[in-house]
């Protein structure tokens, strides 16, 4: 069981790293623009 949780654990750091602070970013500002549309869309959809 213990070898198991540490492989698992080792598996997400690597992919942690893989992806690096660019990954991270990219997917923040993806995250952040989808987040502007939506709202942009419930803003105009109210306005009346």
């Amino acid at each position: 069981m213990e070898e198991q949780k540490t492989e698992t654990t080792s598996k997400g750091k690597k992919w942690l790293k893989r992806i690096g602070f660019w990954g991270f970013m990219f997917f923040l500002i993806k995250g952040l623009i989808w987040i502007g549309v939506f709202a942009y869309g419930y803003f105009w959809a109210t306005k009346k």
